[in-house]
């Protein structure tokens, strides 16, 4: 077999791999945020910055949102209607947290776009390493507390049907027909 030119994502038929996949692009929308502060510095917004800069606040700005509403809106609700005992205990205690994470890389984040567009404009010569630190660290320890619980409770739990219902509500979020 003839290995692929590129990645491809997952189809909507499999949804937790498809959220895994968006954390994939995450932490690579991540790599590349937290190396422009120092190019930045160095080199001043020139074309590279401001295609990197260009890229982020498209990623932050369109999927992101749509991944945590596919948590927010399905996901999590379905995974509370489903879970019992020690995996209802895990939510209850999990699910607020993912809730507020949600909320306060929304607030990092509008911070960090207001930057990172000065920069994508050409008009800016610096990206506060604080701010881009505390975002990407929020990201990934959410990230990793999503793929070590919910994740696989999702996969443990979800019938055929819920998966394929997920996967659709997904694919309706982005606009793409089911």
């Amino acid at each position: 077999m003839k290995p692929a030119l590129f990645d491809t994502a997952p189809d909507f038929g499999q949804p937790i791999a498809v959220l895994k996949h968006c954390h994939d692009r995450i932490r690579k929308q991540l790599a590349t945020l937290q190396k422009l502060p120092a190019h930045v510095q160095q080199h001043g917004a020139d074309d590279e910055a401001r295609h990197a800069a260009a890229s982020v606040l498209r990623y932050f700005q369109k999927s992101a949102p749509h991944h945590h509403e596919d948590e927010e809106q399905d996901l999590f609700p379905m995974l509370i209607a489903t879970a019992k005992d020690e995996d209802a205990e895990v939510l209850r205690k999990l699910g607020p947290e993912i809730l507020s994470e949600h909320q306060s890389m929304d607030l990092l984040w509008k911070k960090l776009a207001v930057q990172l567009t000065a920069v994508a404009d050409g008009q800016a010569n610096h990206l506060s390493d604080e701010d881009i630190n505390l975002f990407s660290g929020l990201y990934s320890d959410h990230m990793e507390k999503e793929e070590t619980w919910i994740a696989p409770m999702a996969k443990r739990l979800f019938s055929a049907s819920q998966m394929a219902q997920l996967g659709a509500a997904m694919q309706q979020r982005r606009g793409i027909a089911v």
